[in-house]
C-alpha cells in the first residue's frame, strides 16, 4: 500500500493535515505502519471509529491514536493462553475490559481452519492496568471453560537482557535430540518469553541452541532491525516470492531469503524470513510451523545466534 493510497483512504474521513507511511531506510520496503495527522480532532476520532478493523485485501487494520512514548505505557502487552476455543475477541475484550482501557486485542487463530487456539494478546493503556489484570485473571476459570487461564506479560525479547536458560534443563530425559519441545495441549511453551515450537521434529540447525546456551534473547531481534524467522524444509525450486506469501498475511515482512546451493543455485531447504512487529511473528510461527506445503512439513521457528539472516 502506497502513502498515496492510505492520504486517500482517510481523507474520505475528513481533512488531512499530513500522511506518512514508515519505510525501511535501506530497502525503501513498506514496514506496515505509519500516521496520519487530521486537521480536526473530531475527524481523528471518527477515523479510528470508522477505519479500526477494516479488512483490506489479506490484512485487518488497525486505527489509534499516536501516544508518545513513555514507561507507563511500556510492557503493558499480555500473553493468555488456555482460552475457550469458542471464545470470541469481544469476549475476551469483555473479560479484560474492568481492568483498565484496552489497546488491541487479538485471538490467534489457525490460519487454514481459521479456529481459536485458545491463546491471544491483549495490550492496555497502562502497565499498572496490565499488572491488575494479572493479579484478578491468572489462574481463573473464564465462563464457559473447564480449565484456568495464563496471564503473564507478553515479554518482547528485545527488552529482555538476560540470558536464556540452557536448553536441556527443559528436555525430558528420553528426549536425546536437541530438536523443539512437543507441548501435549499443542500450545507453545516459552524460556524468558522466547517461543519454541510445539512442533517436534528435528531440525539440522536446532542444535545451535544447545551449543550456545547463553543465548541472549537480543540475538533473536536481528540486532534491533525485525524478528528474523527460519523456515526449513523448503523444496529445492523454493523462489523468494513463495515466502512473501506465505508470510505476508500475518503482517509487515522486511525481506525474505532463500539460501541457495552455489553450483545449482537450487534451495538448500532453508531460508530466513524478516518481520517488523514481534507479535505478528509469534503468529506466523505458530500458525505456519508444521503447515504442509506440497509434500513437505514446514519448520519454522525465531532463528538462533548462530543462524545468519
Amino acid at each position: 500500500m502506497t502513502q498515496e493510497e492510505i492520504r486517500s483512504l482517510f481523507s474520505s474521513i475528513g481533512e488531512v493535515e499530513s500522511c506518512k507511511l514508515i519505510r525501511d531506510k535501506v530497502t525503501g520496503q513498506s514496514l506496515g505502519y505509519g500516521f496520519v495527522n487530521y486537521v480536526r480532532q473530531e475527524d481523528a476520532e471518527k477515523a479510528i471509529n470508522t477505519l479500526n478493523g477494516l479488512r483490506l485485501q489479506n490484512k485487518t487494520i488497525k486505527v489509534s491514536f499516536a501516544r508518545p512514548s513513555s514507561e507507563a505505557i511500556k510492557g503493558a502487552n499480555l500473553y493468555v493462553s488456555g482460552l475457550p476455543k469458542q471464545m470470541t475477541q469481544q469476549e475476551l475484550e469483555a473479560l479484560f475490559s474492568p481492568y483498565g482501557r484496552i489497546i488491541t486485542s487479538r485471538i490467534l487463530c489457525d490460519n487454514i481452519t481459521g479456529l481459536s487456539k485458545g491463546v491471544g494478546f491483549v495490550r492496555f493503556d497502562q502497565r499498572v492496568e496490565a499488572e491488575r489484570a494479572i493479579k484478578h485473571l491468572h489462574n481463573t476459570v473464564p465462563e464457559g471453560s473447564s480449565e484456568p487461564i495464563t496471564v503473564k506479560f507478553a515479554n518482547n525479547p528485545s527488552n529482555n537482557t538476560k540470558a536464556l536458560a540452557p536448553l536441556a534443563a527443559y528436555l525430558s530425559p528420553q528426549r536425546r535430540f536437541p530438536g523443539p519441545i512437543h507441548h501435549p495441549a499443542n500450545r507453545f511453551r516459552y524460556l524468558n518469553g522466547v517461543p519454541l515450537s510445539p512442533v517436534s521434529r528435528y531440525s539440522p540447525l536446532a542444535g545451535d541452541l544447545l551449543a550456545n546456551p547463553l543465548l541472549t534473547a537480543t540475538n533473536l531481534n536481528n540486532g534491533g532491525q525485525g524478528w528474523c524467522i527460519f523456515v526449513y524444509n523448503l523444496a529445492p525450486d523454493t523462489e523468494e516470492s513463495l515466502l512473501w506469501q506465505l508470510f505476508g498475511p500475518f503482517g509487515a515482512v522486511q525481506s525474505v531469503k532463500v539460501i541457495r546451493d552455489l553450483q545449482t543455485n537450487k534451495c538448500k531447504g532453508f531460508g530466513f524470513v524478516t518481520m517488523t512487529n514481534y507479535d505478528e511473528s509469534l503468529m506466523a510461527i505458530q500458525s505456519l510451523n508444521g503447515y504442509t506445503l506440497g509434500n513437505r512439513v514446514l519448520q519454522v521457528s525465531f532463528k538462533t545466534n548462530k543462524q545468519k539472516c
